[in-house]
C-alpha cells in the first residue's frame, strides 16, 4: 500500500530516474531573514562587544589594542546604519536570502578581526563563530549555508596562525601551547558542523511540516466549499421563489384572458408548466439536510463505503465491501463528513495502487465503536517506513515511475492508432508498457493528509500487516492494513 497520494505530486516529482534529492535540490527554504531582523541582531552584537571591551579595559585593566577593536565595532555600526537607511526606503519585513548571506558573511569577518586582535583561538569568545553559521543553516539554502561554514573554517585556520597575544593583566603574559590552540580550533570546527547540521535538520523538518499542514488545510477547505454548495443552492432557491411566483400569477392571468385554442394560450400554458418545473427544482435545492438530503448530511454505513470505493473500481481489482455488526443488528447511519470521505478515499486509493488483485473494505460495528479497515494483498508496508508512517513526505512510491509508464502507454496508444504505418512481417512486437493506475507516484503527503483529516473527526488510525501477517508464508503477500476507529457517538447519527 502506498503512503501518499495528492494532486501536487506531478508538480514536484523528479523528471527521470537519474535525479536524486541531493543536497543541491533538497526541499529547502530560500527566504533568508528580513533586513529588520538582521539589524536587530547586529545591534545586539554591537552592544555585547562594546560591553565586553569596556569591562576588559576598565575593570580588569587588560592591555587591549583599543583603537583597532573600536574600529572593528565602528565598521559594524556603519553597516547597521546603512541597513537602517535601506530599511526606511523599502519593506524590510520581506526576507531576502542573498542579503542575509551578505550580512552574515560580514558578521563573520568582523568577529574574526576582533578575535584576531584579542588572542585568536586563545580567546574564549571564539565560540561565537558558531552563531552566524547556525543562523545560516536554519534560514538559507544549502549553497549559501555551506559558504558561511567554509568562511568560518577559513577564519579558524587564520586565527590559529595569525593573531595578537591574548590580553592579560599588566605585568603578566599568558601563552597557551599550540596543541591547546589546535584543540580549541578543532572543537570550534566540530561545534560548527554539529550545530549547523542540527539546525539544518530541524528547520527542514519544520518547513516540510508547515507545507504539509498548509496542503491539508487547502484540501479541507476544498471539501468544505463543496459541502457549502448545498447552502448556497438553498439561499438561491429562496431568493428565486418570489419572482417565480409572480411569473406563475401572470401566466395564469394570460391563460384565462386568451382564447382557449389560440397560440397565446399555448404559450401561457407552456410558461406555467416550465415555472412549475422550476419550482420543483428549487424545492429540491432548498431542502435542508435533515429534510431528506442524505448526500449532504447522513448516509448508511454501507453506502458510505460504496461511495469511497466506487471511483477506484475498474482496474482489474476485486473490491470486497462489507459491514459487520454485533448480534446482527442493523447497520447504523453515519454522518457524511467531508474529512471522512476524503480520508477514506485516499486510503482506498493507496490500497488499489499496491494491491495484487484484491482490496477489502470492511466496517465493524460494536457497542461502543465503529471501525473501518482497508486491507490489500500487496507487498505491505516496508519495515523502514512503518515506524515513520503518518509523517509528511514519507512514501514508498517509486519516484517518476508513473510519469514514465504513463508516457509509454500514451506512446503505444498513438502508435497503434496511427493510420498507414507499415510493419515488417517478421518484426518482433514491441514490449507492452507497464499498465499502472494514473495515481502512482507522490510526494508522501497523501497518508499524512488522510490521517490528519480522520483524526480531526475523532478517529484513531492504526496500521499494520494485512492478511499475510508480519511473517507471511513463502509465495504469500504480506499485505497492508489500515484501520480507523471512532466512538459511535462521534460518527453515528442519533435516531
Amino acid at each position: 500500500m502506498s503512503l501518499s497520494q495528492d494532486p501536487l505530486s506531478s508538480q514536484f516529482a523528479p523528471d527521470g530516474p537519474d535525479r536524486f534529492p541531493g543536497w543541491r535540490n533538497l526541499p529547502r527554504r530560500g527566504r533568508g531573514l528580513s533586513l529588520r531582523t538582521l539589524v536587530i541582531l547586529r545591534w545586539m552584537a554591537i552592544v555585547g562587544q562594546s560591553a565586553t571591551i569596556a569591562v576588559a579595559v576598565l575593570y580588569f585593566h587588560f592591555d587591549l589594542p583599543l583603537w583597532g577593536c573600536l574600529a572593528a565595532i565602528a565598521a559594524s555600526v556603519a553597516m547597521n546604519l546603512n541597513a537602517t537607511a535601506r530599511l526606511k526606503r523599502s519593506d524590510g519585513s520581506l526576507p531576502d536570502g542573498r542579503m542575509t548571506a551578505a550580512h552574515l558573511g560580514f558578521d563573520i569577518l568582523q568577529l574574526s578581526i576582533l578575535l584576531g586582535l584579542t588572542g585568536g583561538l586563545q580567546n574564549p569568545f571564539c565560540l561565537l563563530l558558531v552563531a552566524p553559521v547556525t543562523v545560516a543553516a536554519a534560514s538559507l539554502p544549502g549553497r549559501q549555508a555551506a559558504l558561511m561554514g567554509l568562511l568560518v573554517l577559513a577564519a579558524t585556520v587564520s586565527l590559529f596562525f595569525v593573531s595578537l597575544p591574548l590580553p592579560w593583566q599588566a605585568g603578566t603574559e599568558l601563552n597557551l601551547p599550540p596543541l591547546y590552540r589546535f584543540g580549541v580550533g578543532l572543537a570550534l570546527v566540530t561545534g560548527v558542523i554539529f550545530t549547523s547540521a542540527y539546525a539544518w535538520r530541524v528547520a527542514a523538518d519544520a518547513e516540510k511540516l508547515e507545507l504539509a499542514l498548509a496542503t491539508t488545510q487547502d484540501v479541507l477547505q476544498r471539501e468544505q466549499r463543496l459541502a457549502a454548495l448545498g447552502g448556497l443552492a438553498a439561499a438561491a432557491a429562496h431568493e428565486l421563489g418570489t419572482p417565480l411566483a409572480t411569473i406563475q400569477v401572470v401566466a395564469r392571468e394570460l391563460l384565462r384572458a386568451s382564447p382557449r385554442d389560440g397560440p397565446a394560450a399555448e404559450d401561457a400554458a407552456l410558461i406555467l408548466q416550465q415555472a412549475e418545473r422550476c419550482r420543483d427544482i428549487l424545492k429540491r435545492l432548498s431542502q435542508q439536510p435533515e429534510e431528506g438530503q442524505p448526500a449532504f448530511a447522513e448516509v448508511g454505513l454501507k453506502a458510505l463505503l460504496e461511495e469511497v470505493v466506487e471511483p477506484h473500481r475498474g482496474f482489474d481489482l476485486d473490491f470486497e465491501v462489507s459491514v459487520r455488526t454485533a448480534s446482527g443488528e442493523k447497520a447504523p447511519r453515519v454522518r457524511r463528513l467531508p474529512e471522512v470521505v476524503h480520508g477514506l478515499s485516499t486510503l482506498v486509493e493507496n490500497a488499489a495502487d499496491f494491491a495484487n488483485g484484491k482490496v477489502r473494505v470492511r466496517a465493524l460495528v460494536d457497542a461502543g465503536f465503529i471501525e473501518i479497515e482497508v486491507v490489500d494483498d500487496g507487498p505491505g508496508f516496508p519495515a523502514d517506513i512503518l515506524p515513520r508512517l503518518g509523517e509528511p513526505y514519507v512514501t514508498s512510491r517509486p519516484q517518476g515511475k508513473a510519469r514514465r509508464a504513463l508516457a509509454a502507454q500514451i506512446a503505444a496508444s498513438v502508435t497503434a492508432a496511427a493510420p498507414g504505418r507499415k510493419t515488417k512481417k517478421n518484426a518482433k512486437p514491441d514490449p507492452q508498457p507497464e499498465t499502472i493506475a494514473p495515481s502512482q507516484g507522490g510526494m508522501g503527503l497523501g497518508f499524512f493528509i488522510a490521517r490528519t483529516l480522520l483524526e480531526r473527526t475523532g478517529g484513531k488510525v492504526f496500521v499494520g500487516p494485512g492478511d499475510g501477517g508480519p511473517s507471511p508464508a513463502k509465495g504469500q503477500a504480506r499485505g497492508a492494513r489500515v484501520a480507523v476507529r471512532w466512538s459511535r457517538p462521534a460518527l453515528e447519527v442519533s435516531s
